[in-house]
């Protein structure tokens, strides 16, 4: 059984936050939980589901893997390196400050083992891919089309609009 793993490292939010928000996906189809994540309101969840999206297309482009068969297996929150900082309090006395990161690692795995995207697909994305390089080399290297105006154009307000509008004063 494959399994597909994405990391995003350093993620500058407490692991005890983004476990909150990755700990609802855990176990889920891949599209219910990116569907979840899209709505969730805490800040952990944009960056969860961006590294979701690159698992999928890591699955998808590198194993050849239905996205539709793939679910969350496991989602790995570690605490990253501590940003140290201190804050000055009275009496000339100092306190730490720890601005804590995150480290996570998200791991797919398909529900059917081995199934996979058929060669016709494969080769459909390939085709369709190659259509539409071939319409913007022809767009390449067809001109531009030049349109020239005859005569003078006339504005909606005539000379009052010049007047008005003028910067100047002559």
């Amino acid at each position: 059984m494959s399994e597909i793993k994405a990391q995003l490292n350093n993620l500058r939010l407490a692991p005890r936050k983004v476990r909150a928000v990755s700990d609802l996906i855990k176990g889920k189809n891949v599209i219910d939980a990116l569907a979840q994540l899209e709505v969730m309101v805490k800040r952990s969840s944009l960056p969860v589901a961006k590294l979701l999206k690159s698992a999928i297309a890591n699955a998808e482009n590198n194993a050849d893997m239905l996205k539709e068969n793939l679910y969350v297996k496991n989602v790995k929150v570690n605490e990253g390196v501590k940003l140290r900082r201190f804050k000055p309090k009275g009496f000339g006395r100092v306190s730490p400050i720890e601005k804590k990161t995150s480290y996570i690692e998200l791991t797919l795995a398909e529900k059917v083992p081995g199934m996979k995207r058929t060669a016709r697909q494969i080769k459909k994305t390939e085709e369709a891919g190659s259509v539409e390089e071939k319409q913007a080399q022809h767009q390449e290297q067809r001109k531009p089309e030049i349109k020239t105006e005859i005569g003078k154009r006339s504005s909606v307000f005539g000379n009052i609009g010049k007047r008005v509008f003028r910067r100047k004063v002559i």
